[in-house]
């Protein structure tokens, strides 16, 4: 395999990973510009070296590459006390690590196709994300006037797919502290933040 062609190949594996990186940083994910960089691109290196010292035959390297990739995707995972996200993470770093080798053994097509359709797929995600739709939820604290705690009821209608967390009751101050998992949009969380300002009886809130 020519410089030329390698090098060719590494720096299409190095801008086309780190596009999305960034994209994923800027979303203020978990992993972004470094990891899938370093995933892709030494995944692309290592097919690289498979295909010119294997005899053309990558398969024990690819095998390699996709069950170590495994163990780093399970390290994006975030556990809870109450749930566990970070599986779309995890998924594309795996998926990366399979751009970078199907570059690597010359899969232009396959690859260019994979990567079409993780944009796809991301961006169904962020609409779905923005809308409140499926497991997109927000952890929210509450801290509320024990007196006041019918009106609390009537706000928490506001919210789609309530759940009740935990309760806490202060009886010196006379507030009670709840946290919730709801389902929301961004922009009517935004709207929901902006109301929630207003209130007397509202002690204080947080949302994770």
């Amino acid at each position: 395999m020519g410089t030329e062609i390698i090098l060719i190949q590494m720096v299409v594996t190095f801008v086309f990973s780190m596009i999305f990186g960034l994209q994923r940083q800027r979303a203020h994910k978990p992993t972004g510009f470094g990891t899938f960089t370093f995933v892709a691109t030494g995944s692309c290196g290592l097919a690289i070296i498979g295909m010119s010292f294997g005899e053309g035959n990558p398969l024990p390297i690819i095998g390699a590459i996709v069950t170590g990739i495994g163990f780093l995707g399970a390290g994006a995972l975030i556990r809870t006390s109450d749930r566990i996200f970070g599986f779309t993470t995890a998924a594309s770093i795996w998926v990366f690590s399979i751009f970078g080798m199907l570059i690597g053994i010359g899969s232009y097509f396959i690859a260019g196709t994979l990567y079409a359709l993780v944009w796809v797929i991301i961006f169904i995600d962020s609409y779905f994300e923005k809308n409140g739709v499926g497991s997109y939820q927000e952890r929210i604290f509450f801290e509320v006037k024990s007196k006041d705690m019918s009106k609390f009821n009537m706000l928490l209608k506001n919210f789609n797919n309530v759940k009740m967390i935990s309760i806490e009751s202060d009886k010196k101050n006379e507030t009670e502290k709840l946290v919730y998992l709801v389902n929301c949009s961004g922009k009517k969380l935004r709207r929901m933040i902006d109301h929630m300002n207003t209130l007397p009886w509202m002690v204080s809130y947080k949302i994770n």
